[in-house]
């Protein structure tokens, strides 16, 4: 059974000392500077030009990655903290003896959501699917016989998930840690804590995919180790409890929020909409008060407010009911599969998907973004493959001081792939674009 004094563990990495939450600054607390770092940091700032529902889209109300995670950073606050309320009532100790307080929870659920998408590539899950069809299906596979099958898995099923869990942690250019952020964080931002093989061993939603890059699993394991993570062998881990809030805080927001920018995109007639919500939010709406509401806009934000808030009051309902089964790693689903409005999500997450990211607008620009990463890794997989066999031409040495990417001499296949993988995931979608333009001889 896992304990929350532990899983709330303070600790950084390089730390010499212990950290006490008795002991901390009242004025800016340790969770709380992980929100701040991550909100300073260049990987946060490049998600204003990341995709969330329309890549390359110059719509001013239709949301990015960045607007996307401060929203699911909220409501992340605010589950957090209502479930952070009642653990300190059952458990007094926590507070008395460890000076854990309410918003310690919400800190740490808010700064693991504001960052989860933070290693997603450009041009969203198509990104992804970019870079991995580019190692299994495309001139990528070149490189499969010279890797082991786990280090090749990573790049065949590259996640954004795992990449994020690099770029907050590990260390560069001199800088200890990346971010160098609490334990705690680091856990409830692990939604898949794992690595990409086996894959999928079981049904459960921690298994769903992979957290963990193989060359940090090391790292990984120390976390776990700290905060009490229970091992359930092969690179797996039970998830840390706070990591079913942030899932919760992003299954919350992209179900209500990609619905909202399909309809003021008009791909989802507003009529439709209205009456979806409604039917989600039937038993918390006042019907008086709707009715006075004449124009749509204002039925709409007025839905999406009562929407979002009926599904934080369940989820932390949800959380709370099901604490023992998550401490002791039991928890097979996410917290919204349980939902009592389940059947009412599903309906609005059937019709975003048929009319926003099916719709021909995003399927055109997806197509272009797949394309465009290909042909960014094939350039630099070239490039650092012939520097590492010491004949690389003038080009080659061009793309890579340009781009900063820095091979080391004595560096193994996977070690440059998995840096001409990261570099090309750290492009936002409005670089890739120049980058590709470039690449095929158009300078602006």
């Amino acid at each position: 059974m896992m304990q929350w004094e532990q899983l709330l563990s303070l600790k950084r990495q390089g730390d010499k000392h212990k950290r006490l939450r008795a002991e901390q600054d009242q004025t800016r607390l340790g969770f709380e500077v992980d929100y701040d770092r991550i909100i300073f940091s260049s990987a946060f700032r490049s998600l204003q030009d990341k995709t969330q529902v329309i890549p390359l889209s110059k719509t001013s109300f239709v949301h990015t990655r960045l607007t996307h995670s401060l929203e699911v950073s909220v409501v992340g606050r605010s589950l957090g903290r209502k479930v952070g309320q009642v653990i300190l009532n059952k458990q007094p100790h926590l507070s008395a003896v460890h000076g854990f307080q309410v918003n310690d929870f919400g800190a740490v659920v808010a700064a693991a959501a504001l960052s989860h998408d933070i290693g997603n590539p450009p041009f969203g899950h198509s990104g992804e699917k970019a870079i991995g069809d580019f190692f299994s299906r495309g001139p990528g596979q070149r490189f499969a016989s010279l890797m082991q099958p786990e280090e090749y898995q990573d790049l065949c099923d590259f996640e954004g998930n795992a990449n994020g869990f690099k770029i907050l942690s590990q260390s560069k250019d001199g800088v200890e840690g990346g971010l160098r952020l609490s334990y705690a964080t680091l856990g409830a931002f692990t939604k898949y804590p794992k690595t990409s093989l086996p894959k999928k061993p079981t049904k459960g939603v921690g298994d769903k995919k992979y957290g963990i890059f193989q060359h940090q699993l090391p790292f990984f394991q120390e976390v776990a180790q700290e905060l009490g993570l229970l091992s359930l062998g092969q690179g797996r881990y039970a998830r840390h409890p706070l990591a079913y809030l942030v899932e919760a805080a992003d299954d919350i927001c992209y179900t209500i929020i990609d619905f909202e920018d399909g309809i003021n995109l008009g791909l989802i007639p507003e009529e439709i909409a209205l009456e979806y919500l409604v039917r989600l939010v039937k038993n918390t709406i006042q019907s008086e008060k709707y009715a006075q509401l004449t124009k749509s806009s204002d039925r709409l934000a007025y839905l999406r407010s009562l929407a979002i808030s009926t599904l934080i009051n369940e989820a932390a309902e949800l959380f709370l009911n099901h604490e023992a089964e998550i401490l002791s790693g039991q928890m097979m689903t996410s917290l919204m599969d349980k939902s009592q409005y389940k059947a009412q999500i599903d309906d609005i997450l059937k019709v975003s998907v048929e009319h926003v990211y099916r719709s021909r607008e995003v399927l055109e620009k997806e197509i272009a973004g797949h394309r465009m990463l290909t042909d960014i890794l094939d350039a630099y997989t070239q490039a650092a493959q012939h520097f590492i066999k010491g004949d690389m031409r003038f080009l080659d040495d061009l793309l890579l001081r340009e781009a900063g990417i820095v091979i080391q001499e004595n560096a193994t296949t996977y070690e440059y792939l998995m840096e001409i993988s990261h570099f090309v995931s750290r492009l936002t979608d409005g670089n890739a674009l120049i980058l590709f333009e470039r690449l095929n001889g158009r300078v602006s």
